[in-house]
């Protein structure tokens, strides 16, 4: 039965009749058996229709039914607003979970309404119906969604703070195609999926809906019941804050308070000549492992301690940018964040994302651009977030041959579906917008671009041509890599990339991938191969040396040594290097840093290696800053400072970067002696300089070597100087040349070249 009370001047809107009615209070129940059952058991995907306030026509009388399902109620009414004195409708309860229904006559049209509950412990509180709102999603965005071509939907998915007709709370829209039903669960409804039930909006797949009352730092899940009947308790998708396992609740957050300091910055970043010909030398930080806070226990430090302590310290050596290993939410440490669960937030590990945008904000402040790692090839099997969303599987393939990483044990996102793509590139331009930042690296490219990238035969499904490559993956990173350019002037898109892939740093309309720049996996490879060798033997290695310039310019290469070449064994850089004392490791790894930095590409270096950390690097401790105060150490880190500054103050070390113009081998044969050299240009004359390496240890006296132009060239860089640990053996500063033809050039010098060191030589005018 259901029960409807007038709490006011009953006269004032009842005639005769329905006041005899009213009095007697019993009446027939308006909802079905069937509905409320629906709604009793947490299976009713349409909650909105039958929820709220709605006009209807009960036995003769045209009128409103209210219904509200509060949590453990034992008296519910509905609170007219617009009334003067205050109305009141009281409804009656149906069943004990806390379900009332009531009908309202004479009123055509919906009001403006607050529910008003009693509990059990006597406690009244009053708040607005969630299911008096119309949706936050119109039909536009609906379409621009299921098309995958929204560029701002970080602002509509996931859970936002709103205030809509002055009334305050959140919306959450969640993409659930194949659920039965979904609901917001938290504290706020004692995690009880059938309170607060979501809308689905059609063939969208998404659900949607209003909650008035929370706040900023609320807790929320997604409950979604699968058409298999399996009840599952999801982490927010497009959440943008999240805690710590082992609950790794969604958290709502106010972005509005922030107000960002770096305005300069961003519009030289938009007016900047295009990046292929800016000098670019990154700093590769895992924040974790970077510097511990001894006196507190050890902990890292915050994103507001990094913004001080290695913002001045990446000014100070030199770097233009920091790039950032993954910082998106991920719960696994062990993963350093490569598996990742929270695609639109930043870790919590450090601090609330304000603090983040701090971090970002201090950072251009001083000058340093913000490169993020960032992971649209795969992600974890974890069952709290992506995998089988709504009992299906809805971002990764249903088939493993097309869906597993076996390699990671992690699954791959099906780049075939728009929703899919709508929300990895909805994560790209959300760290630009949000965030702030300058650049992504997207990790693990290769594995993108090969079906059967690391799968033996029969493990792997070709395309509809019957080949090998991830067409779908293709159209995803051209899209991706042309929004974020077109969106964010000046924004750099890095590729990790291993393979022979052709056009990785073409335009899309050139039928490349679109990025900015490529790692160059295979230098790294060769000249690692090549230093790792007995200095005896290293004539048989040479080409290691000079293969890579085959195919230097056939993209836009990051010179790199990663993290990846300092783990699992591999030994630290300084242990790579051939030799039996640290301090002749130390002299080789300065001469290898020395003939990066002079070498065509971008360069990219992982913290804790610029200062020759001997031992591997471990996620779960700190650098070994103690090794500075050794001369060795802290040599190759003044001569790295020094590599990046003269790096960017010498123009023929970058503005032809990816031009073949810009470089020449002198002689690039002298395997027997250990000998390279080569010459930069710049569009100037004045610009030209000449690096010499000599990678065996012993001094070569009377070394002729031909130089480009005639005249005084100063020694600029010498690996060997003695402020670097080295012994000081040189060419006293500087060189004049010779009309002495060798090297196929018209002028020669006789130099001295130290053993194990690489010389920087520029042209100062004519003798």
């Amino acid at each position: 039965m259901s029960l409807f009370e007038w709490t006011g001047p009953i006269k004032s809107f009842c005639d005769g009749a329905l006041l005899k009615y009213l009095t007697n209070q019993a009446i027939s129940v308006i909802i079905s058996e069937k509905e409320l059952n629906s709604l009793l058991s947490g299976r009713n995907s349409h909650p909105h229709t039958f929820l709220g306030l709605h006009p209807c026509e009960f036995e003769g009388k045209s009128g409103l039914v209210a219904r509200a399902f509060v949590h453990n109620a034992v008296s519910c009414e509905i609170v007219h607003l617009d009334k003067k004195p205050e109305q009141r409708f009281v409804l009656k309860q149906l069943d004990a979970s806390g379900f009332f229904e009531g009908f309202i006559p004479r009123f055509k049209k919906t009001f403006k309404y607050r529910i008003r509950v009693t509990y059990p412990t006597g406690e009244v509180r009053q708040f607005y119906d969630p299911y008096s709102f119309m949706p936050t999603l119109g039909d536009q965005d609906l379409y621009l969604f299921s098309e995958g071509n929204d560029l701002k939907i970080h602002d509509k998915m996931g859970g936002h703070l709103r205030e809509i007709n002055g009334v305050k709370g959140a919306s959450f829209s969640v993409w659930a195609p194949n659920a039965r039903r979904v609901s917001v669960v938290g504290d706020f409804n004692h995690w009880d999926g059938r309170f607060h039930a979501m809308r689905s909006m059609g063939s969208s797949g998404v659900w949607e809906i209003f909650i008035p009352g929370l706040e900023a730092g609320t807790k929320y899940k997604y409950e979604i019941v699968s058409q298999e009947e399996h009840l599952l308790l999801k982490t927010d998708p497009y959440g943008v804050y999240f805690e710590p396992p082992p609950h790794n609740c969604t958290i709502l957050y106010d972005f509005d308070n922030y107000e960002w300091k770096d305005s300069e910055w961003i519009e030289r970043r938009a007016k900047a000549d295009k990046a292929e010909v800016q000098p670019i030398s990154v700093y590769e930080v895992h924040i974790d492992s970077w510097k511990k806070v001894i006196e507190d226990g050890g902990r890292p430090l915050s994103y507001i301690e990094l913004g001080m302590e290695l913002g001045d310290y990446v000014k100070e050596m030199g770097f233009t940018h920091v790039e950032f290993m993954p910082l998106a939410e991920y719960p696994f440490m062990g993963s350093w964040g490569y598996q990742v669960t929270g695609f639109f937030a930043p870790t919590h590990r450090y601090g609330p994302p304000d603090e983040f945008r701090e971090l970002v904000d201090v950072l251009h402040q001083k000058g340093i651009g913000v490169i993020m790692d960032w992971v649209p090839a795969h992600f974890p099997k974890d069952a709290f977030a992506l995998a089988e969303f709504d009992g299906s599987h809805l971002y990764e393939h249903a088939d493993p041959r097309q869906g597993h990483h076996k390699d990671w044990g992690t699954l791959i996102f099906n780049y075939g579906r728009n929703e899919v793509v709508q929300f990895l590139m909805g994560s790209a331009l959300l760290w630009f917008d949000r965030y702030h930042i300058d650049g992504l690296r997207v990790d693990a490219v290769a594995s993108m671009l090969y079906l059967d990238y690391s799968q033996e035969e029969g493990e792997w499904v070709p395309n509809q041509y019957g080949g090998r490559e991830n067409i779908e993956a293709i159209h995803f990173l051209r899209k991706v890599n042309s929004v974020v350019h077109n969106e964010f002037p000046g924004a750099m898109m890095i590729a990790e990339e291993s393979t022979s892939f052709g056009g990785v740093t073409k335009a899309p309309e050139e039928g490349g991938l679109g990025f900015d720049f490529k790692w160059n996996m295979g230098w790294m490879h060769d000249t690692l191969l090549y230093f790792g060798k007995d200095a005896l033997f290293r004539k048989w290695h040479h080409d290691n040396l000079t293969f890579g310039m085959l195919y230097q310019f056939s993209e836009n290469f990051v010179s790199v040594f990663s993290h990846d070449e300092v783990v699992h064994g591999k030994g630290s850089m300084i242990t790579k290097m051939s030799g039996v004392s640290i301090s002749e490791k130390s002299q080789t790894l300065r001469s290898l840093y020395g003939y990066m930095w002079g070498y065509p590409g971008k360069k990219c270096l992982f913290m804790g290696t610029e200062f020759g950390q001997s031992s591997e690097w471990r996620y779960d401790g700190s650098l070994d800053w103690h090794l500075c105060e050794y001369a060795d150490h802290e040599g190759i880190r003044l001569m790295v400072k020094d590599a990046n500054r003269l790096y960017m103050e010498n123009k023929a070390l970058f503005e032809r970067d990816n031009n073949s113009d810009g470089f020449r081998w002198i002689n690039c044969s002298d395997a027997e002696s250990g000998v390279l050299s080569f010459a930069r240009f710049g569009h100037n004359k004045a610009d030209t300089l000449v690096v010499i390496c000599h990678f065996t240890p012993v001094t070569r006296s009377s070394y002729r070597i031909g130089f480009p132009h005639a005249g005084k060239w100063k020694e600029i860089l010498n690996t060997n100087a003695w402020e670097y640990g080295g012994s000081g053996v040189g060419n006293l500063g500087e060189v004049h040349s010779q009309p002495h033809p060798c090297d196929d050039l018209a002028d020669s010098v006789e130099l001295t070249l130290p053993g194990l060191s690489t010389l920087w030589f520029k042209w100062d005018g004519e003798s």
